[in-house]
C-alpha cells in the first residue's frame, strides 16, 4: 500500500457567485440619510434588484479625512459633498451582473432631489479578510437599549447556519429614515471567523432591507484596536 498525506494546506478558492459592482458615478452632492431614496430609486430603474434577497446596495459613505473632516450635520441642512473617485456599490449574484450594467449605465437618478448619473462598473470580488464588519443591522423590539440581547440573537442566528461567533462588538444604536419611519439600526463588527465563514456571511448578509444599506457585511482592518478604544 502506498499512502502519502499532503500536510500542506489547500487554498481557498474564493467563489464569484456574489459580486460587487462598483460604479463610477457623476453627482455633486447627497443628502446624508440617503440610503432609503438610493434604494428606492434603484430598485425602480433596475427591479430585477427585488428579485434576489443577496442583492443589496452600499449606502455612499465618504470616511473622514486627516484634514479635520467632520460628518455634515443633517439638522443643519449639510449634505455630503461627493467628489469624482466616489463610487456607487451594489452586491448582487454574479448572473445579474450584465443586466446590471446594461441596465443601470448612462442612467439618471433623482436621490431626494440629487441628480445622480451612473457610469461604468468594474467587478470587485468579496474579501477573504476574517475580521468583517456590518454599518447597518436592523433591529428587533427591545434591542435598542440592550445590547446583549442584540448580541444574543445575532449568535442565534449564526449558530443556525453553522457559524461561530468568537469576536463580536456591536455599535451605537442608528436610525435609517424611512417612508414608514424610522428604522433602528445597530452597527457589529465580527471576528476570528474562518474565510470561508466570512464570505458566507458577505453572500448572504444578515436581517433584512439590503436595498437600503442594511445586513451588508464588508472587511475591516481588525477589531483589537476598536474594542481597545470603546473600553477606554
Amino acid at each position: 500500500m502506498f499512502w502519502e498525506d499532503d500536510d500542506k494546506p489547500q487554498e481557498y478558492q474564493l467563489p464569484e457567485d456574489v459580486i460587487d459592482l462598483v460604479f463610477n458615478i457623476q453627482c455633486r452632492e447627497l443628502a446624508v440619510d440617503h440610503a432609503h431614496a438610493l434604494g428606492e430609486a434603484l430598485s425602480a430603474a433596475a427591479p430585477v434588484l427585488k428579485d434576489d434577497r443577496r442583492c443589496a446596495v452600499h449606502s455612499i459613505h465618504l470616511a473622514g479625512s486627516q484634514n479635520g473632516w467632520e460628518r455634515p450635520d443633517p439638522k443643519l441642512g449639510q449634505k455630503l459633498i461627493l467628489s469624482r473617485r466616489t463610487k456607487l456599490t451594489i452586491r448582487t449574484p454574479s448572473e445579474l451582473r450584465d443586466s446590471l450594467e446594461r441596465t443601470l449605465n448612462g442612467t439618471t437618478l433623482d436621490i431626494g432631489g440629487d441628480s445622480l448619473t451612473i457610469g461604468k462598473a468594474k467587478v470587485k470580488k468579496l474579501s477573504t479578510q476574517t475580521t468583517i464588519f456590518a454599518r447597518h443591522v436592523v433591529l428587533e423590539a427591545g434591542e435598542e437599549d440592550d445590547e446583549n440581547r442584540f448580541l444574543m440573537r445575532i449568535a442565534r442566528d449564526l449558530e443556525q447556519r453553522g457559524i461561530p461567533i468568537k469576536k463580536a462588538l456591536c455599535g451605537i444604536t442608528q436610525a435609517i429614515g424611512t417612508s414608514e419611519g424610522p428604522l433602528l439600526t445597530r452597527s457589529i463588527m465580527l471576528a476570528d471567523l474562518s474565510v470561508q465563514d466570512s464570505v458566507r456571511l458577505q453572500e448572504q448578509g444578515i436581517g433584512e432591507h439590503g436595498l437600503i444599506g442594511c445586513s451588508i457585511f464588508i472587511p475591516h482592518k481588525g477589531i483589537d484596536a476598536v474594542k481597545k478604544a470603546k473600553d477606554e
